[in-house]
């Protein structure tokens, strides 16, 4: 796996883009937690999916098409935490639980190396 520096520079900058519309249509205390939380989950997601390249043609088409729909659900759960009165816990919980099930999945399609 290798990182692509003007990529990954590309996809932090769309993924704070986006955790800062959240930001700002969220009128709850919890906005902040809510921003960090999207920055965190969809940087992730696009740092794979756009910025960085494997070396198996398989292994690259797998993990970007994992990346590409666990950004939609990422973006998806926050839209509707944005417009929704949410507590900590239920968001640290769904959101952690998407994100460890991305991560599982994306390291053992790249650990299979095809």
């Amino acid at each position: 796996m290798k990182v692509n520096f003007v990529q990954t520079i590309i996809a932090i900058c769309i993924s704070m883009l986006i955790a800062f519309g959240f930001y700002s249509f969220n009128d709850s205390e919890n906005r902040v937690l809510l921003c960090v939380g999207t920055f965190v989950s969809l940087v992730i997601t696009l740092i794979l999916a756009i910025g960085t390249s494997f070396e198996f043609n398989r292994t690259k088409t797998n993990v970007r098409v994992v990346s590409y729909i666990f950004f939609a659900l990422f973006f998806i759960s926050n839209s509707l935490f944005t417009f929704i009165n949410f507590s900590v816990p239920n968001y640290i919980i769904m959101n952690g639980i998407l994100l460890l099930v991305y991560v599982l999945i994306a390291f053992s399609i790249y650990k299979a190396k095809q």
